[in-house]
């Protein structure tokens, strides 16, 4: 006679954490930077060259008739972790992040604009801007 393999049961506890994942996924839903409420910060700037670090959020870079830095975030979070949002300007440096960590689902995107005059790379390398409105 040969030994049955073990059978799996699933148990109440178990059953009840599955169905509470996925009422909490269903319950947060999709995070869309379309449907957030724009922030701004303003960064007074005199150098001739800065460097976006965007880390892959989406960041359009724009060349404006301003004399210092304008940034635009839209940041739109699902979660059951923690949102992490920064920007800063250090140096030539201006540092761009936005993400969460957890049980999540975020969107996000950046608008920068800058003097006509500023040579602007994107994490290190050259890039072209967009024209835009003063």
């Amino acid at each position: 006679m040969t030994a049955s393999p073990a059978r799996r049961r699933s148990t109440p506890a178990a059953a009840l954490a599955l169905a509470a994942l996925g009422s909490l996924v269903a319950v947060t839903g999709c995070a869309s930077a379309s449907d957030a409420t724009p922030e701004e910060k303003t960064f007074s700037y005199g150098g001739t060259t800065l460097n976006v670090r965007s880390h892959e959020v989406s960041t359009d870079l724009v060349a404006t008739d301003r004399q210092d830095i304008k940034v635009t975030r839209w940041f739109d979070a699902r979660v059951l972790g923690s949102k992490e949002t920064s920007w800063s300007l250090s140096g030539d440096n201006l540092d761009l992040q936005a993400g969460c960590t957890g049980i999540a689902n975020c969107d996000a995107r950046y608008r920068v604009e800058v003097p006509r005059s500023l040579t602007v790379l994107r994490d290190g390398r050259e890039t072209d801007l967009k024209g835009g409105a003063s």
